[in-house]
């Protein structure tokens, strides 16, 4: 690379004049003292790893001074210098990086484009072309990049598919429930999904009509509406026993967190669980310790999908 009659490299390495004459032209931004200063500074880098060559060989022998390690070091700096004139393309990429800096417009408030940047329209006709599969993208001419990754679809949620759709599909009747009960959303749409194993297992009459009853509230002596008998299972002394039990039916979804809301809110032995509906291990815990179920492992349960339900 040819750099001009002022050219650093065919001077004395430590030539102080030469130095300062680089730098009153670099604040004219002219491209040659650009090129002056990408170079020097090239010579730098290689007269770096010429001392580090040099530190890592002996130099305690019988000729070895400290006269003869400055002459030395002078002869190594005016060597990398020369060297530098031929270069190893350190230079030039420098140049080319810099030089596309300085064309770029002045940058305005917050670091974005100042008046007078135009960001150009992309449209079909200029959109960039992707390169076909598996061939490397230059970054810059004469280097190769590896091949790019194929795009991994990225998902708006950490949790299984079919807890997503579940929580979609119940989220509009679990905010109507929460704001009647003040209890996170989530936490009511983890104790349907337990009951109900997420939408799969839920109560169905003998002729497969959807009871919609996501919560498992069984119809007492005071319940006027449909009702649905199954066989289930319930904890007598911490032994699981199948028996027949009534359950409540409901026309819909949000009936059914509309009656578990007022189940929560009606029942005196459930205000403890509105209290400490904010928590989830307390929630869980709440319900359990109320006679909710009779599975002794149930508040575990319910805080594990709960975690699951505020993922998604």
């Amino acid at each position: 690379m040819s750099m001009g009659g002022s050219d650093l490299t065919s001077k004395f390495a430590l030539d102080v004049q030469g130095v300062n004459q680089l730098r009153l032209d670099a604040r004219q931004a002219s491209p040659d003292a650009l090129k002056q200063a990408a170079q020097q500074f090239e010579a730098v880098f290689m007269n770096m790893l010429m001392k580090s060559m040099r530190d890592a060989t002996p130099q305690d022998g019988m000729f070895d001074s400290e006269q003869t390690r400055m002459y030395t070091s002078m002869l190594d700096q005016q060597l990398t210098q020369r060297m530098a004139s031929r270069g190893i393309g350190l230079a030039e990429v420098m140049v080319r990086q810099l030089s596309g800096a300085m064309s770029m417009p002045p940058a305005g408030e917050g670091g974005m484009p100042g008046a007078g940047f135009v960001v150009p329209e992309v449209s079909a006709a200029n959109r960039p072309l992707p390169p076909p599969q598996g061939e490397a993208i230059p970054a810059t001419p004469g280097v190769m990049m590896p091949p790019a990754a194929p795009a991994t679809p990225l998902r708006s949620s950490e949790a299984p598919p079919h807890v997503d759709a579940f929580v979609q599909r119940m989220l509009p009747h679990a905010q109507e429930a929460s704001a009647s009960t003040g209890i996170p959303p989530q936490f009511m749409m983890g104790q349907a999904a337990l009951e109900s194993g997420w939408g799969k297992s839920e109560i169905r009459s003998a002729d497969g009509q959807n009871s919609h009853n996501l919560f498992g509230i069984k119809a007492g002596s005071g319940w006027r509406g449909r009702t649905v008998d199954i066989v289930t299972t319930e904890y007598v002394n911490g032994k699981p026993q199948k028996q027949v039990d009534t359950f409540r039916a409901y026309d819909s979804y949000a009936d059914s967190f509309r009656d578990y809301a007022t189940l929560l809110r009606g029942n005196p032995r459930y205000q403890n669980v509105l209290a400490q509906g904010q928590d989830a291990a307390g929630f869980a815990q709440g319900l359990q310790q109320a006679g909710y179920a009779t599975d002794p492992n149930y508040a575990r349960k319910l805080a594990s999908v709960i975690k699951l339900v505020e993922r998604a």
